[in-house]
């Protein structure tokens, strides 16, 4: 781990976000200014063609609790988080999408309960989700797939608010999609999972990047690939050693 004291790194992926940079990175410094620990935003560029990068660079000039990384080309969602996690200091990781649909105040109160309790990872599920008709049947769908073919962990995994430790993320398989089972992923490992109710609001700026003929059917198709890892996964404890 490194030794730099950051407490919490808060991971967030954009691709064609320029609208909605300032306005985010307002809000976390809002939601985090007060805090006692301290943290670190690491914002992941997967290839935008807008102005995200100069907002970014500009970002990170003025305050030094931001960092950036920007792929040379769009990698994907999961690259992203990947790319953000292992860049990250802190002892705990949060994440949110970078569309401002998750809210930077649900932080503190997630990581007040993964520092004052036993679980690992903490997961928000979107109670009043503010989405389409179509979107929000399209992730009931997903959700319901998912969970009945590698067993119930969290109820919503599309929310992309949670904080979790950073073990449980220094294993993971590295696969395209794999943000969408990450809470799977990490309690195949024997991590503990609990679930909390966080704000979701609707996408006031930029425009959506998934559709259904990108989001859903590749999702139910990811779910046999992790349904193998499960039953081919193991997990073991050292005893002793010398």
């Amino acid at each position: 781990m490194d030794n730099s004291g950051v407490v919490l790194s808060v991971v967030i992926p954009i691709k064609d976000e320029a609208e909605n940079i300032e306005l985010l990175a307002e809000q976390l410094n809002a939601a985090l200014g007060s805090e006692l620990w301290s943290w670190e935003c690491i914002w992941v560029d997967d290839g935008s063609c807008d102005e995200s990068l100069a907002i970014l660079e500009r970002l990170v000039g003025r305050d030094s609790r931001h960092r950036y990384l920007s792929f040379a080309a769009n990698a994907g969602q999961s690259a992203a988080f990947w790319a953000g996690f292992k860049a990250a200091k802190g002892a705990f990781i949060a994440t949110i999408d970078g569309d401002g649909q998750n809210d930077p105040a649900d932080i503190p109160g997630l990581m007040a309960k993964i520092q004052g309790g036993s679980m690992d990872m903490i997961n928000g599920y979107r109670a009043r989700r503010k989405d389409t008709f179509i979107r929000k049947v399209a992730s009931r769908i997903a959700n319901a797939f998912r969970n009945f073919v590698t067993g119930n962990t969290v109820s919503d995994v599309g929310c992309s608010t949670r904080v979790f430790k950073r073990q449980c993320i220094e294993s993971l398989p590295k696969f395209k999609g794999m943000h969408r089972f990450l809470p799977t992923l990490v309690a195949m490992q024997g991590f503990t999972l609990a679930e909390v109710a966080v704000n979701h609001r609707p996408r006031q700026r930029g425009k959506t990047k998934y559709s259904i003929n990108n989001r859903l059917w590749v999702g139910l198709m990811d779910t046999f690939g992790v349904l193998w890892l499960q039953k081919r996964s193991f997990t073991y404890r050292v005893r002793k050693h010398s």
